[in-house]
């Protein structure tokens, strides 16, 4: 069991108990974590997650140049709103 205050090392995931009801006080998860979680590809949870309320998204400005990128960000409640979702 980690420290509160250890980052986890790579590859490893860490998950806190749920202990307030605030959104911006939970875990929240990039999707490569729920990828390996739940053995899917990061493509097929970006589909999931890109339009789900809740999510963080950042989304740098495109450029001539430079394509652009989003970067998502899940709280835990919404994971654990859209796998009861998909259980169905």
């Amino acid at each position: 069991m980690h420290n509160l205050a250890e980052r986890p090392t790579a590859g490893e995931v860490l998950i806190l108990p749920r202990s307030s009801t605030n959104p911006a006080l939970e875990r929240h998860y990039t999707v490569a974590e729920i990828a390996k979680l739940w053995n899917i590809s990061r493509q097929t949870l970006t589909k999931y997650f890109a339009d789900e309320p809740g999510v963080l998204k950042h989304e740098n400005t495109p450029s001539r140049y430079l394509r652009s990128y989003c970067t998502l960000r899940i709280p835990e409640s919404v994971v654990i709103r859209v796998h009861t979702r998909l259980k169905r």
